[in-house]
């Protein structure tokens, strides 16, 4: 693997997100919905870096699933999505990627009619956009590298990783065969 983003860099860009998050919503209370499982690291060191009032809200949603490293069809889950109605409402989640999941939960989330509705991620592949929106809100922007760490995996394995980094061909090829035997 190859660290690309250091644990005390994570930790500033949080903060400061935390920090712009408490201006720009001052004075209103917040509904941040996590996106399950990779914002759940994020997610709860972004609350924490918020000094307003807040709610937290989850929903699950998955593209990648199993051994692969590029996305497959979206499977969203709402079941965990509480009342977001006339609400503030902060869609958190890991990555953008190809923007397929940020822009269909927008969608799904708008539906539910919340006063407002803005977007933010950790990481952000620029190059990878296939969609016509893009995130309010980021940390990072990444080049188009298959990431883990700091709630992103591969296959359920690295979310525990303090520090974002990239898997090379060789670390994707001994996983496989681990997986394999």
């Amino acid at each position: 693997m190859k660290p690309l983003i250091q644990p005390e860099e994570i930790r500033e860009a949080v903060e400061r997100l935390g920090r712009q998050l408490a201006s720009d919503y001052s004075g209103r209370t917040l509904t941040v919905v996590g996106v399950l499982t990779g914002s759940v690291i994020l997610l709860a060191d972004l609350v924490r870096a918020m000094d307003l009032p807040l709610r937290i809200a989850l929903i699950r949603a998955s593209s990648y699933r199993g051994a692969v490293t590029r996305p497959g069809e979206l499977a969203v889950d709402d079941d965990l999505l509480s009342e977001v109605a006339g609400r503030d409402v902060l869609l958190v989640d890991d990555i953008f990627d190809t923007g397929h999941t940020l822009d269909r939960l927008l969608e799904m989330i708008r539906t539910k009619s919340p006063s407002s509705l803005k977007s933010a991620v950790l990481l952000w592949k620029q190059d990878r956009c296939e969609v016509s929106i893009a995130p309010d809100y980021h940390c990072f922007k990444i080049p188009d590298v298959f990431v883990v760490g700091y709630g992103l995996d591969y296959n359920d394995e690295y979310r525990h990783l303090p520090y974002i980094a990239s898997l090379e061909e060789s670390d994707l090829e001994s996983l496989t065969g681990e997986a394999g035997s």
